[in-house]
């Protein structure tokens, strides 16, 4: 017999509840993206981190960009 499943609570969305638009989201503000990558520098998906779609296009847009300026690793090895 199956063990059924448990869902925790939803989390909720840092940049919603501080009310920050997602063109304020910047690239060049490594130490809050560091908190939505892994340690090997994956860009955390939005189930875990409990971002809202828009936001989390723009902090996945504004990773790869630091990405490509050189501000954050592509992977931590």
């Amino acid at each position: 017999m199956a063990k059924p499943r448990t869902f925790g609570r939803r989390k909720v969305c840092r940049f919603c509840v501080d009310k920050v638009p997602a063109a304020d989201i910047d690239y060049k503000d490594v130490q809050r993206l560091k908190h939505y990558t892994t340690e090997r520098g994956k860009i955390i998906p939005r189930r875990i981190s409990g971002n809202c779609a828009r936001h989390q296009r723009a902090v996945t847009e504004a990773v790869k960009r630091a990405r490509a300026a050189a501000l954050m690793p592509f992977t931590a090895d």
